[in-house]
């Protein structure tokens, strides 16, 4: 006969087990779960018809996004629909970036005859010592946006819809967005003057910068790996290199709302153009959207729109031998 011991411990692990298996199977998945580092989000509830179908199914998004802006500025288009509307994807402790392109090719003042709108967009600082500096530093400057998703490499994507959504909702009137990072240099003339013309009609589905023809890396070693299982197939959709891309700001709604039924990606540029392959509209090709690093000249500078891998420090002095030498021909 077994002792009252050995009763109590199967009792107890027959107890265990059932109640890791009936939560294994009542838990809610997520398709962000091992793929981007998101917080866990509370389900909606929604009334319970007897009627579903499978179109209702459907319909229903797969990436909700439904993060709170814990930062943000819904009254900067209110008075005057801009022109421009630039989104730089920054992190917290890059306040000497978001400050020298403040105070160069991101000063909304630099055109008297064009609006322009600089916005830094940034998830959740684990650290909450950085997400007050960020508050402190948004009460100052009135140009920071922040969603409640962690900030991290993982999440840009996250960061980058975010942007989309603030421009379908509190500026769609504006006629076009650029998206870049802080780490780039902008030549604010090019990208006016000879790329958007503000004298000429708007575009509509308009999308461009440096397009990529490519493949995903499967090598786990890589900072852009993509898993088989994640993305299957052989080829990438053209896409805009995330260091810096333009379109007309209808687009940015088309993208955002088409997000909410496309499964996320970590990989942002990647994840647009897939957006965009399902909308139909195909990226333009633009030599001037540089995305390495490029040593200086005037001469070569002018040439393009952007460039990558630029310091604050050189920001300022790029920008500052640029402007004062506008007289000088190449």
């Amino acid at each position: 006969m077994p002792s009252k011991v050995s009763c109590l411990y199967v009792l107890t692990v027959i107890c265990w087990a059932s109640a890791l298996w009936y939560l294994s199977i009542s838990r809610p998945t997520s398709t962000y779960v091992g793929q981007l580092s998101v917080p866990v989000r509370k389900t909606v509830r929604t009334q319970k018809s007897s009627n579903v179908t499978f179109n209702n199914i459907r319909t229903r998004p797969l990436n909700p996004h439904s993060f709170e802006f814990v930062i943000n500025e819904p009254k900067k288009c209110e008075a005057d629909a801009p022109f421009l509307v630039i989104l730089i994807s920054t992190t917290h402790k890059e306040f000497d970036a978001r400050q020298a392109i403040r105070e160069t090719w991101g000063d909304q003042s630099t055109f008297s005859d064009i609006r322009i709108v600089t916005l830094f967009l940034l998830g959740r600082n684990t650290d909450s010592v950085l997400n007050q500096m960020v508050e402190q530093e948004s009460q100052i400057f009135h140009d920071i946006v922040v969603e409640d998703f962690i900030d991290s490499y993982h999440n840009l994507t996250l960061k980058t819809l975010m942007g989309m959504r603030w421009v379908a909702n509190y500026c769609s009137k504006a006629k076009y967005v650029m998206k870049t990072d802080s780490d780039i240099f902008v030549n604010m003339d090019n990208l006016i003057y000879k790329l958007l013309k503000p004298t000429t009609k708007p575009r509509r589905r308009y999308f461009t910068g440096y397009v990529i023809n490519g493949g995903p890396i499967r090598d786990m070693r890589s900072k852009w790996y993509m898993p088989r299982d994640l993305y299957p197939e052989s080829k990438y959709p053209p896409f805009c290199s995330g260091t810096g891309y333009v379109f007309s700001a209808d687009v940015a709604e088309l993208i955002y709302k088409t997000s909410l039924h496309t499964r996320l990606l970590h990989l942002e540029d990647v994840y647009v153009g897939l957006c965009l392959r399902k909308l139909g509209i195909h990226p333009y090709q633009n030599s001037g959207f540089n995305h390495w690093k490029m040593a200086y000249s005037l001469c070569r500078y002018r040439r393009v729109i952007t460039v990558h891998q630029i310091s604050p420090e050189e920001i300022h002095r790029i920008w500052n031998d640029m402007t004062s030498k506008k007289h000088l021909k190449c």
